[in-house]
């Protein structure tokens, strides 16, 4: 089936291990091309762009400027601060030392860890650990959020409080959330969730409306 996910949406990558869930997210991360597969070339569009035949430089740029990632294993330098981890993904997107820290520690904010931003990852606990790669994947404010097993190290308590961060964050600012769970609870919060199996999206199921 084509996939088509709307301006706005919060949709649920789902599926068995090796179904291709992560395949599916790198894609649309523009880390990974579509395969052949020897038939029709695939197309991906992202806002509108046909992103197939961009170069690695245009592929870079355009996950800077529209895209922010959160990852199952946070990913933050252990030696940097939480301040210095966040303003990374500003430098990255080519702002300028000092706004891309004013920016972080906007970020900061909207995760309610301005108070922490000194303080490494080893000085956090995992949830704060996450909540400061959230605010690295939104410092950027991103068209779209791309989360890969956001709360997969996480207890249900700080589960529920990531998750209820993204949905805000989705619906404030419109901003387009995929994640990839292999957690019915955690697909459950979200409008949509598509269905994966052997690679290929078998199935999409609505679960409320965004309109």
């Amino acid at each position: 089936m084509d996939l088509d996910i709307g301006t706005g949406e919060m949709i649920a990558i789902m599926g068995p291990s090796g179904s291709g869930k992560s395949t599916l997210m790198h894609i649309l991360g523009l880390l990974h091309s579509p395969d052949q597969n020897g038939g029709p070339s695939p197309e991906l569009r992202i806002a509108g762009v046909e992103v197939g035949g961009l170069s690695d430089r245009q592929r870079t740029k355009m996950r800077a400027d529209t895209m922010g990632f959160v990852f199952q294993s946070y990913n933050l330098v252990p030696t940097l601060t939480a301040l210095e981890n966040v303003a990374l993904a500003g430098e990255y997107a080519g702002a300028a030392r000092g706004e891309a820290r004013s920016a972080a520690m906007d970020a900061l904010g909207w995760v309610g860890l301005a108070e922490r931003s000194g303080h490494r990852p080893m000085e956090l606990s995992g949830g704060e650990q996450q909540r400061v790669a959230l605010a690295r994947a939104l410092v950027n404010e991103p068209r779209l959020l791309l989360a890969d097993e956001p709360t997969g190290n996480l207890d249900s308590a700080r589960s529920k409080e990531v998750l209820e961060m993204l949905r805000r964050f989705n619906k404030e600012r419109g901003q387009t959330l995929v994640l990839v769970t292999h957690d019915p609870e955690v697909g459950e919060t979200c409008d949509r969730i598509i269905h994966m199996r052997d690679g290929l999206c078998e199935r999409s199921e609505a679960l409320r409306s965004t309109s």
